[in-house]
């Protein structure tokens, strides 16, 4: 599972709603083809996780992956059953938190239609809808 190995905090507050479009991580640098966010959502690591797996199980051996997203902020929960007030939940998870443009995922090393299939079987597992896009210049 993706998670930081140490946060300064272990609890974070919410923030409002996730406004704007993403100004960094907004191009393929890294591999060939990728995939970007349409639309501002939180991503858990096991989301993440599963586009992955989903993701790697069409690559083939000398194909690289890239994750450009990183789950760093902690989101709390209380128990079922209880009541209100008493403070804040224990931390339960991790999320990232995604704007729209923010390249997700990149691949290198395999041709277009192998990265496409890939991605289309990825995006099954993410809660938003992602955009395949190739590096300009290839």
């Amino acid at each position: 599972m993706l998670f930081p190995n140490k946060s300064k905090y272990r609890k974070q507050q919410r923030g409002g709603t996730i406004k704007g479009n993403a100004n960094k991580g907004d191009k393929v640098n890294f591999g060939d083809f990728g995939i970007i966010a349409l639309e501002p959502k939180w991503i858990t690591e096991r989301q993440i996780e599963a586009a992955r797996v989903a993701a790697n199980r069409k690559l083939t051996k000398g194909a690289k992956m890239w994750i450009r997203v990183f789950p760093d902020k902690p989101y709390t929960a209380k128990g079922e059953g209880v009541r209100m007030g008493k403070g804040k939940g224990q931390p339960e998870g991790w999320v990232a938190v995604v704007k729209p443009g923010r390249v997700m995922f990149e691949v290198g090393g395999v041709d277009e239609a192998t990265a496409k299939e890939a991605f289309r079987l990825a995006s099954h597992k993410l809660p938003i809808l992602v955009k395949f896009v190739s590096r300009v210049g290839i």
